[in-house]
């Protein structure tokens, strides 16, 4: 099998609009929440989101794009620019068909989804839709359109497994590009939930943080007093290369993708299993097939959105795999930051595993004063502030609605 490594990368997210701005913010550990201006929230029960701030499409994309586009789709695009940029693939010597693009939504278009109904209802005349009412919303376009704005004729679809799919789409990449199929892929994912039925209705699911008092301090994973995730919205994108292609070019290699796994819990429809097994299978098998034995894995950038069952039950599941007290092991969960980015989630949790590995950051968990009493006492959770740690491999978990979990597990080069 080829080996596969990371040689771009590119973010849009509520701490910053680049890499390095994200990243800066991550490590200086900085909330990205704030009262919703998307639309007039005073009426929600939740009034509070992590919004992707300062975006002006019109800067990278020109009117057509934007005017055919959703939000996510527009993230996606220039994500991918920041990707592939940094990137530098060559590819006018490049055959079209060996590169591709897996990318991940986990709702797609849904802003022009309520826009188009609202209309429809509002009417009192012949029904109208917009031409690109379907192409706008459908999940799948911001795969097509950033395969056509590179011109990347390979391997093009995309990823759904609520808030496992960015991880999803990573994974797909690496094992077609293990099997021979593609020497390059690019893999990430967008979202931009925050809207009216998104956040209306996750609210409905009491899934959602009510402290719409204190945005900034609302996401607190493991504490006694977490009370729901907070929404987030923006992209990540990972240029997926081949390793000895990436060698030849002389490319920068940022990490190497070892090992990727999914497992289901085949339990419940939105609560993930209590003793977090099927999460344990996912570590265990991804673990495994990069090489490594679990001392080896020194950070775990955990799933951890600040809800009651889903933190205790994902450590439950890094205890049964890496023990009751594993020295070498930091875990942080980058979302009470961030919020919970759902099918881009996975992407940009992906970047900052994989700059923990280059820069020997791990970045904190904010916000947590008083860790749950069923928290085990032997994990080394960072909280408040990012410590300095030479690791050899990290950990990156998604779970998501239906029961998927999907892990990615990175190593230095």
């Amino acid at each position: 099998m080829n080996r596969v490594v990371i040689t771009g990368m590119g973010a849009i997210t509520p701490l910053g609009n680049s890499v390095s701005a994200y990243w800066q913010n991550l490590i200086s550990g900085k909330s990205g929440a704030t009262k919703i201006s998307r639309f007039d929230a005073s009426l929600f029960r939740t009034q509070i989101a992590c919004e992707v701030k300062d975006f002006q499409p019109e800067q990278h994309l020109d009117r057509a794009t934007i005017k055919r586009t959703d939000r996510f789709t527009q993230f996606a695009l220039v994500a991918a620019k920041e990707a592939m940029e940094d990137a530098a693939l060559p590819l006018d010597q490049m055959n079209p068909l060996d590169v591709g693009v897996i990318w991940g939504s986990g709702q797609g278009g849904m802003e022009t989804f309520e826009e188009q109904v609202k209309e429809y209802t509002q009417q009192d005349f012949k029904p109208r839709f917009s031409p690109f009412f379907v192409p706008k919303f459908i999940a799948n376009m911001a795969s097509g359109m950033i395969s056509m704005q590179y011109g990347l004729m390979g391997i093009n679809y995309t990823t759904v497994s609520a808030c496992a799919t960015a991880n999803t789409a990573l994974m797909d990449a690496f094992n077609y590009i293990r099997w021979g199929k593609a020497q390059a892929i690019v893999a990430g994912g967008s979202e931009a939930p925050v809207t009216e039925a998104s956040i209306g209705g996750f609210s409905a699911m009491k899934a959602m943080s009510t402290r719409s008092d204190d945005p900034t301090t609302a996401s607190r994973p493991f504490d006694v007093d977490r009370d729901g995730f907070v929404m987030g919205e923006g992209a990540g994108a990972l240029v997926l290369e081949e390793y000895e292609h990436a060698r030849n070019r002389g490319a920068t290699i940022y990490a190497e993708l070892a090992g990727a796994s999914m497992t289901a819990d085949a339990y419940h429809m939105t609560a993930t299993h209590p003793e977090g097994l099927g999460a344990y299978h996912a570590m265990r098998l991804a673990v495994e097939e990069a090489s490594l034995q679990p001392e080896e894995v020194g950070y775990v950038n955990v799933h951890a959105t600040s809800t009651l069952v889903g933190d205790l039950s994902e450590l439950a599941a890094i205890t049964k795999l890496f023990g009751d007290q594993p020295q070498q092991l930091h875990i942080s969960a980058t979302k009470s930051m961030t919020g919970h980015l759902l099918g881009a989630a996975g992407a940009i949790e992906a970047i900052a595993s994989i700059q923990a590995l280059r820069e020997g950051v791990i970045p904190p968990t904010i916000n947590t004063k008083q860790l749950d009493e069923a928290v085990p006492n032997g994990l080394s959770i960072v909280l408040g502030e990012a410590r300095e740690k030479d690791i050899k491999a990290a950990m990156s978990n998604n779970f998501g609605f239906g029961g998927h979990n999907a892990i990615v597990v990175f190593k230095k080069i």
